[in-house]
């Protein structure tokens, strides 16, 4: 039976009645979850087998122990893609720190996220926890190869090339405007193409326009977070300048930025 006892004259039990809990007045910025617009990107059912991972968000998540990172060696975080995105953004493989918290570019000094907002393609700085929301925006996120590593360097030669052929059937299957796949040293190995820069590659992958981006690790020195920016900025201002609707052409002319990342 619910409620609190306080001190009273009609009661049997000792002077005590019972008096209704009080209710909590309703907050204005608590959020409507059942109210809330979904986004048409998210919507449609991805083919048998592909994952998209659209778990609940939580910005406060605690952090893992060291055990818990060293045991997502060789893990896995899922996809989120779509059918009909504008960009997925692809990386070398997951950290441990991101397997273990089940989320992409979530280790600490990763500059992805401020990237994707100074850049354009997000209109506020998202959380890693927020990934699942890069679909509301169009965008999409994945990895050339799906385990995890403590660095990139130790993935072999024949492990990315594999990747960069699971990656084309994953891109046939959703079919994006643009894949941008995010490491210029990994791409030039996964591809073949020794003397890649950053900016739109020539070959289609999986039909699908590709363009090299440096890596936003925190790991990569040769790249600050401006110069991110900007490489970043040039595939959103092709992506949605005029003329047309459609944006500027993805796979014409490359962009001259510093050396790989």
């Amino acid at each position: 039976m619910g409620g609190r006892w306080t001190p009273g004259r009609h009661s049997g039990f000792h002077g005590l009645v019972q008096q209704p809990e009080p209710t909590k007045p309703r907050n204005p910025h608590d959020e409507d979850r059942s109210a809330r617009p979904r986004s048409s990107h998210g919507l449609a059912r991805l083919p048998r087998g592909q994952r998209c991972r659209c778990g609940p968000l939580t910005a406060t998540s605690p952090r893992p122990t060291r055990a818990e990172i060293e045991r997502a060696r060789d893990g896995t975080v899922g996809d989120v893609l779509a059918p009909g995105l504008t960009v997925v953004f692809c990386g070398i493989n997951p950290s441990l720190y991101s397997a273990a918290v089940g989320h992409h570019f979530a280790r600490p000094g990763n500059r992805f996220w401020p990237t994707l907002q100074r850049s354009g393609f997000t209109p506020r700085l998202l959380a890693p926890e927020e990934d699942a929301r890069l679909l509301d925006f169009g965008l999409g996120v994945t990895n050339l190869v799906p385990r995890a590593t403590a660095r990139a360097g130790e993935l072999g030669d024949q492990e990315l090339r594999d990747g960069a052929a699971a990656l084309g059937r994953r891109l046939r299957a959703v079919a994006p405007r643009c894949v941008a796949i995010v490491g210029v040293s990994a791409y030039r190995t996964a591809f073949g193409d020794r003397g890649a820069v950053v900016g739109p590659q020539e070959p289609t992958l999986g039909g699908v326009a590709v363009w090299v981006l440096p890596n936003p690790s925190g790991l990569n020195a040769h790249y600050t977070l401006p110069a991110l920016v900007t490489a970043f900025g040039e595939l959103h201002h092709h992506l949605h300048a005029a003329p047309g609707r459609g944006g500027g052409s993805v796979a014409r002319e490359h962009v001259a930025l510093p050396d790989p990342g």
